[in-house]
């Protein structure tokens, strides 16, 4: 069942289960709590599992005030009455486990990444080239064809053809997407505050463990953000990548990234 809850002047959804050590979980920006669905059920047995929506994603509202979405996770933490939780991110949810991690480095205990983005990073020239390649123009306005696109793009993969992924796990992942852009529209009218100076330029100030991999097929810059991340922060350690999977590592392939949390986290 979604429970929902007050923070910063909105309220955000999530989904609870287990208890232990508090673990918060936080999805990639083409997707929303529901991608992390087996890997919590796999570790309930040891954790407070909590999967949030951020703000607008999912089934989680937006104010019209500006915000933070590190804020957003620590005001979590505060509502629920934890001192401090590791976080595990995947995209846009690793890079917002980072930026919390820096701007309140005595609420979280540890970081987890899979695939994470990093604030601040500029993607390659390779990265546009290759969006171009697999992806080319599409009409921003029809979030259908926008959908298909970003999971072409980032749930295939460049190593990968469609037709090599269960239709089913597609078309799921199109309706996380269609949901997840329709949130980023909404949030295109509204102030969102990027932690300042951002993460790409701060990873040695990161003093927690942290446990980073990729997946094998995801694209080039992903797979390197990985890798300097391992070499930058002073307590990472650097898990090989993934095999058969891209950018929704933990949808795809959920029993290996429970397996590697159980072995890593406090």
């Amino acid at each position: 069942m979604t429970k929902k809850i007050a923070v910063n002047g909105t309220t955000l959804a999530y989904d609870e289960a287990g208890s232990g050590t508090p673990v918060l979980l936080l999805h990639a920006g083409i997707a929303d709590r529901r991608m992390w669905r087996a890997v919590s059920d796999a570790l309930t047995d040891r954790h407070r599992m909590i999967a949030l929506d951020l703000r607008s994603y999912g089934d989680s509202a937006l104010a019209p005030e500006s915000f933070a979405h590190h804020d957003d996770v620590v005001g979590v933490l505060d509502a629920l009455d934890i001192a401090q939780a590791a976080l595990v991110g995947c995209s846009f949810g690793g890079a917002v486990a980072i930026d919390t991690a820096l701007a309140y480095p005595q609420r979280v205990s540890a970081l987890a990444l899979f695939g994470t983005a990093v604030s601040g990073h500029e993607w390659s020239a390779d990265t546009e080239q290759l969006w171009d390649r697999l992806v080319g123009e599409v009409d921003q306005e029809d979030l259908a064809a926008s959908a298909a696109g970003e999971v072409r793009f980032w749930v295939v993969g460049p190593h990968r053809r469609p037709e090599d992924l269960d239709p089913a796990f597609i078309a799921f992942a199109e309706e996380l997407d269609r949901r997840a852009l329709a949130a980023e529209q909404a949030l295109s009218a509204v102030d969102v505050v990027d932690l300042d100076p951002p993460a790409i330029g701060r990873l040695d100030e990161l003093q927690v463990p942290v446990l980073v991999t990729a997946g094998a097929v995801d694209i080039p810059d992903i797979i390197r953000l990985a890798d300097r991340i391992a070499a930058e922060a002073p307590r990472a350690v650097r898990l090989p990548d993934i095999p058969d999977a891209a950018h929704l590592i933990p949808l795809e392939r959920p029993a290996p990234v429970a397996e590697a949390l159980r072995a890593f986290l406090p």
